[in-house]
């Protein structure tokens, strides 16, 4: 009666016993680096190795918002030319992402957070990124349903308008992915855990598996919050990185109310309205590293209050669905991507914290080049692990726990 499934992204494929490059994780990331790997580079013998199913892990638990306002030098470029791939990927890998570009809006509470975000307007501008700082009355002529009154916990004095930034399906996204990978030959194998890393003088020469051992010359570690326990397990590499629980949930659907993401420090909280019209909303984070991807009362007390006093038109909606993922955070919540130096073949792409969706697509690209080439992109450059040891942060933002290197 039904014709038996089959994923968009071909049959289960048999586990060789060798590829010319193996990548860790099938997450977003994972994902689009073997995609430019194949598209790009001609390196079709690549394998993504994910334990679970792919996008189980940060991928599948965001709320999809992407934007390129950030706040340093080195981040403004890769956030943008990550905003400007997704209608691009859209088209080459003829799948709907599903990205909208609705704008995003910043929420400012304090002539503090007004005079930051100043500088950030002006960083973006600099680099050709469209923001504006606009005022309270203008929010609300942007956005009718926000609450600017003097009489709310946070009232608010202005925001960060910044209108190129969106949202996406996430789903979409990491489907659409492993769809053009496997078509240009990328084998995806889920259910299939890494249990070692072979190395001999210095050289990655092998990935061991639950399914068996593959032979390859490169390997990419890029597995969200898992990475720093893989790194340190496997090849001792300690990284700055803590993992912490990030949350999130969904209202029931709504006529159109939210035009624009937005989102407010002070709140902690940030909203918007999916195409199916739910109210996506997130932003609280465990204090405290851990591994947990399980929800708190005390979040969903939270989200209701800051939104109620953010939205009244949203007191009495019902949160049909609260889930949690886990966010890799480093020292100045930027990330680390790095490689072919203490280990010949051996790449890293993590510590993304919340902002990993956002530029994934770019990210897939240059990571692509690097592993090719053996030769790190200038946009890469700045991210690279010895900045910790160099006390060149990026200065992004300040982490919000003191990390430990065996998380």
């Amino acid at each position: 009666m039904f014709g038996r499934y089959k994923p968009l992204w071909g049959k289960r494929p048999r586990l060789k016993s060798s590829y010319d490059a193996v990548i860790i994780g099938g997450g977003l990331h994972g994902l689009a680096t073997a995609y430019f790997l194949a598209r790009d580079h001609g390196l079709t013998d690549v394998a993504v190795l994910e334990k679970r199913f792919i996008g189980f892990g940060g991928a599948g638990r965001n709320t999809a918002i992407v934007r390129a306002n950030q706040r340093t030098q080195e981040n403004v470029p890769l956030y943008r030319e990550g905003l400007k791939l997704w209608p691009i990927l859209t088209k080459e890998l003829d799948y709907n992402l599903m990205f909208f570009n609705c704008g995003n809006l910043n929420l400012l509470h304090s002539e503090a957070a007004m005079n930051a975000a100043r500088m950030n307007v002006a960083t973006a501008q600099f680099h050709g990124v469209e923001s504006h700082l606009i005022d309270a009355k203008q929010c609300r002529e942007m956005m009718p349903a926000l609450n600017i009154s003097e009489d709310i916990t946070y009232p608010i004095l202005g925001a960060m308008y910044h209108p190129p930034g969106g949202i996406l399906r996430h789903d979409a996204v990491v489907w659409g992915l492993a769809k053009g990978a496997t078509k240009h030959g990328v084998d995806i194998h889920q259910q299939t855990s890494v249990t070692g890393v072979g190395v001999e003088n210095s050289k990655i020469v092998s990935v061991d598996t639950d399914q068996g051992k593959i032979y390859t010359p490169r390997v990419l570690l890029s597995a969200g919050g898992y990475s720093a326990g893989i790194s340190y397990k496997m090849l001792g590499i300690k990284l700055p990185i803590s993992v912490l629980t990030i949350q999130s949930m969904v209202t029931q659907p709504l006529k159109p109310i939210l035009n624009h993401v937005i989102s407010s420090g002070a709140y902690h909280v940030y909203a918007n309205q999916t195409l199916k019209g739910e109210i996506a909303t997130g932003a609280h984070m465990d204090p405290w590293p851990n591994y947990t991807t399980q929800t708190t009362a005390y979040y969903i007390k939270h989200q209701a209050q800051a939104l109620a006093e953010m939205l009244p038109c949203l007191r009495g909606v019902k949160f049909m669905r609260h889930w949690a993922g886990l966010a890799d955070m480093t020292p100045d919540m930027a990330p680390i991507m790095d490689g072919n130096d203490r280990i010949e073949g051996y790449y890293m792409n993590c510590g993304w914290g919340y902002f990993g969706f956002k530029s994934c697509a770019a990210t897939g690209k240059y990571m692509a080049q690097f592993m090719a080439s053996g030769n790190c992109p200038d946009m890469l450059k700045p991210f690279h692990l010895q900045r910790y040891e160099q006390h060149r942060l990026m200065g992004e933002t300040a982490a919000l726990v003191n990390y430990s290197p065996d998380n």
